[in-house]
């Protein structure tokens, strides 16, 4: 004799999850998480914790290392702003309008992520040297990009836009336009319309891209080497310094701007969580 189904046995059926229990999944993400994650940083704690205070001040305080971090921090911010400005602009064109080729350009924003970054940086200074196709049409206005900060710059902007367009990309098309129709409706003009309703609600979007294009800026390596010129106290970044402290056996030195780089990563993605929540709960309370 058949047994009846209740209802709530019907239930249980249909919330059964299509993966596996809550053990499996969770020591297969955290041996994931443990292998790829943990111990390469584990790894660089270690070596880390071998340097006492004064040596670590003494690495960080030499001439060549603040100027490394200077030419990083500095262009990595620029190519943030530029990102952050077109990368909406960008995101705004791609949701608004249909127009020939826009399945193209959407391809190509994600370019950089499969690109590998050595081939960008040959590709740039193709374009940008002395004798590229841009490079060259500048040079007799006495402006240089390649082997410059500027290249730099160009070179960390190219690598991170995707990370400004993909995160705001979405808050668009989430936006509700009656609401833009209703202001101008009653007189606002774009500017106040964009302002006081659309801006706000890109906010959280806008703050993770450029956080996220700032820190990945920071540790670009494979396209800014072939583009900077690596001169010493000009164009030398901070990743290309601890790749040559390491070729000096100068491992406590390299884990000292290492460290220091995680650690300028690691407070502006907190950072960034914290103001994205605070965002995101003053838009559902003015909701």
């Amino acid at each position: 004799m058949p047994i009846l189904q209740t209802p709530m046995d019907a239930l249980r059926r249909r919330r059964r999850s299509p993966l596996p229990g809550l053990g499996l999944t969770l020591g297969v993400t955290v041996t994931f998480v443990t292998l790829i994650i943990l111990l390469p940083l584990s790894g660089l704690a270690w070596q880390f914790a071998q340097l006492g205070w004064s040596d670590y001040l003494f690495v960080m305080s030499d001439p060549r290392t603040l100027a490394s971090l200077r030419v990083t921090i500095t262009a990595a911010l620029l190519a943030t702003v530029v990102n952050g400005i077109f990368g909406l602009l960008l995101a705004w064109v791609l949701v608004r309008y249909r127009f020939p080729g826009r399945a193209a350009l959407d391809a190509l924003v994600d370019l950089p992520f499969a690109l590998p970054t050595s081939v960008a940086g040959i590709a740039l200074v193709a374009v940008y040297a002395q004798d590229g196709w841009i490079g060259s049409l500048i040079e007799p206005l006495g402006l240089k990009i390649a082997y410059t900060w500027w290249g730099i710059v160009i070179a960390m902007t190219f690598t991170s836009v995707p990370f400004a367009v993909r995160a705001i990309q979405p808050l668009i098309e989430e936006l509700d336009r009656r609401e833009e129709d209703a202001a101008t409706t009653l007189g606002a003009s774009r500017w106040q319309t964009f302002r006081s309703i659309t801006l706000p609600q890109l906010s959280p979007g806008i703050l993770t891209g450029t956080g996220l294009s700032f820190v990945r800026s920071l540790g670009e390596f494979g396209a800014v080497i072939f583009i900077a010129g690596n001169l010493p106290y000009e164009t030398e970044i901070a990743s290309l310094l601890i790749v040559i402290r390491l070729d000096e056996f100068d491992y406590p030195a390299a884990s000292a701007i290492a460290g220091t780089m995680l650690a300028l990563s690691l407070i502006v993605l907190v950072v960034i969580n914290i103001l994205q929540t605070r965002l995101y709960r003053k838009l559902e309370g003015a909701a």
